[in-house]
């Protein structure tokens, strides 16, 4: 299951969506419609073993047989932290396509069977939340579980907390419906820090001002490391206006000597895209537009 839903981080968004937004969100059968299933197998039956068995990443009395390599593993997650180990030769290590598995093994029977909810041979309710289309169980419907039809995979929430952006390509939470950044397929790419595929990471993701995505936790660990642009197109991440001013303190206190004081260099600001020709300083170079030192260097000293 993938997270959530994207955050966003930044106090003001740079862009207003201009796509009509649908939401496409289509619910599974969960808790609340297990009563019909309870009245045929008996409710006694259906809850037996609940969230007593599972693995780290879900709860649920049922195991799955994967396609590719016909093992049986506790979940897809299971299977792909198994498949990719260090242990592994590297050619054979692989994920598993979670729509394509077929087979599910109850773990109170024993009993292998198509992918279904309830357990053909025994009756117990093998999750309390199951998506027929991802194949997933999950016990724990705390997390208000729900399959996203844009997404096209099942997502944690609840839906009602979230939309999908049909240019961007995810859900994103309902609080930034009208004001969150557009990047096409935003979603669709890897973390610019460690490289995981974002569309179906389990870690919480964040949407930075310039619309581009990232761990959560890896934007973090960049600002423990006092890096506040964005990896992908250098603009920054938060508002600097606090720390842009403590360089103009740094600057004028630290005056250029005599035969560079009147250098002049070319500058691109990261922050607005402004090419501007300003005076050379070693601390940095100020945008004259946007105020930001967000800039770089694109020509060497000239006059």
């Amino acid at each position: 299951m993938a997270s959530a839903a994207v955050e966003y981080s930044g106090t003001t968004c740079v862009e207003r969506c201009d796509l009509e937004l649908q939401r496409s969100h289509e619910e599974h059968i969960a808790e609340n419609e297990l009563t019909t299933l309870g009245k045929i197998a008996g409710t006694e039956r259906l809850d037996e073993g609940h969230m007593q068995y599972g693995c780290s990443h879900y709860r649920r009395r049922c195991r799955i047989r994967a396609p590719c390599c016909n093992e049986i593993f506790s979940c897809r997650h299971c299977h792909n932290e198994a498949k990719n180990s260090i242990s592994i030769e590297q050619k054979l290590r692989h994920d598993i396509p979670r729509h394509s598995v077929e087979k599910v093994i109850c773990s109170l029977c024993d009993t292998e069977q198509e992918a279904r909810q309830v357990c053909e041979n025994c009756g117990v309710c093998m999750g309390r939340y199951f998506c027929g289309i991802c194949k997933l169980f999950d016990d724990d419907t705390s997390k208000e579980q729900y399959h996203c039809n844009g997404c096209g995979i099942c997502r944690i929430g609840g839906s009602k907390n979230f939309f999908h952006c049909n240019k961007c390509g995810c859900c994103y939470s309902a609080l930034l419906k009208s004001s969150h950044p557009c990047v096409e397929r935003a979603m669709h790419q890897d973390c610019p820090v460690c490289f995981e595929y974002l569309f179906e990471s389990r870690n919480d993701v964040i949407a930075l001002p310039c619309g581009h995505t990232i761990h959560k936790a890896c934007l973090e660990e960049m600002q423990e490391h006092y890096q506040y642009a964005c990896p992908i197109c250098s603009k920054s991440v938060c508002d600097m206006s606090k720390v842009w001013e403590k360089f103009d303190l740094e600057i004028a206190a630290t005056p250029m000597p005599p035969y560079c004081e009147n250098k002049m260099v070319w500058i691109l600001c990261n922050d607005c895209g402004r090419n501007s020709e300003v005076k050379y300083h070693v601390v940095a170079h100020k945008c004259p537009d946007c105020k930001s030192y967000n800039t770089r260097q694109t020509r060497g000293l000239g006059r």
